[in-house]
């Protein structure tokens, strides 16, 4: 095929100029090689493509129907060329990445400010949904690499830890609880909770510890976003199990109070996903450096 292209090229040339000297010289090839390659395009279609005078070749009828097609052709694949070699030196370029509402807030915003400042000519993109979600996206194809919390390694994915998150449960420094006691599990389980929707993979997790204690988890309010989890405890409505990296200075500032539990919840870790095919590309190759980088970003 691509001996084939190369006589295509030669043809379109020799097309554009009339000649087949003045081909073979600036292609650096002797008019012998160009006459050949013409004559193995010309036994391969079964058609004349070209007739002879001493002033030079013009086309035949079916030359100018090939003409057309080829013309076309080649400059699609000269584009084409053109727009990977852009791509490369990431001039233009796609990136889709699968995160959550929160991730994206709380921890890659930053980045992807960095990278949008060292690529602007790199179009953007971000699916957001929750853990499993996003992880079936890059199964799929969707996105390019996604960002999930899970304890378990799939091996479907290249996989680097980013950090690890922390679960509390949390009121209003006025709400009636005991702030200097120390809560068991199953006293938590007893209050009246605000956690996220069943599908959030923090909700999961909770769950799935508590029934682990024998202990079964039914809120009174599930939320959609994890924003309002802080908003709603702040005013009374109930104990929110949240995420402390997530929730900004909601501790620090006494907006919210943390409750003590005798039990341990174990920590979690937000990792960076990839194919494992090694098919990732350079754009979201780019993004991945930003990440795994030593250097902070400002």
């Amino acid at each position: 095929m691509q001996a084939k292209i190369e006589h295509y090229k030669i043809f379109k040339m020799v097309a554009d100029k009339g000649n087949i000297s003045s081909t073979a010289k600036e292609l650096y090839l002797s008019q012998s090689a160009v006459s050949q390659s013409i004559k193995t395009l010309e036994d391969s279609l079964g058609v004349r493509l070209f007739s002879r005078s001493p002033r030079g070749v013009q086309l035949t009828t079916d030359g100018h129907t090939l003409y057309e097609y080829v013309s076309g052709a080649l400059s699609m694949l000269e584009a084409g060329e053109e727009r990977l070699n852009e791509s490369k030196e990431l001039l233009r370029g796609e990136l889709t990445i699968g995160a959550s509402n929160t991730l994206t807030e709380c921890y890659l915003l930053k980045y992807l400010k960095q990278y949008h400042r060292l690529y602007p000519g790199v179009k953007v993109r971000i699916l957001n949904g929750t853990s499993r979600r996003v992880m079936n996206f890059l199964s799929s194809g969707t996105v390019d690499i996604a960002f999930a919390t899970t304890n378990e390694r799939d091996e479907r994915f290249e996989s680097h830890m980013c950090f690890k998150t922390h679960t509390a449960f949390v009121a209003a420094p006025d709400y009636p609880v005991d702030f200097s006691k120390t809560y068991s599990l199953k006293e938590i389980s007893a209050l009246p909770l605000i956690l996220l929707e069943k599908e959030a993979g923090s909700r999961r997790f909770l769950e799935d510890f508590f029934l682990k204690k024998g202990l079964r988890l039914e809120p009174e309010i599930e939320l959609a976003s994890y924003e309002l989890l802080i908003s709603l405890a702040e005013i009374g409505l109930g104990v929110a199990g949240i995420t402390e990296e997530f929730s900004g200075d909601a501790l620090n500032k006494g907006i919210v109070r943390r409750l003590e539990l005798n039990t341990s919840l174990p920590d979690r870790a937000v990792s960076m996903l990839s194919p494992k095919s090694g098919s990732t590309g350079m754009a979201a190759r780019k993004f991945m450096d930003l990440i795994l980088s030593p250097n902070d970003i400002l």
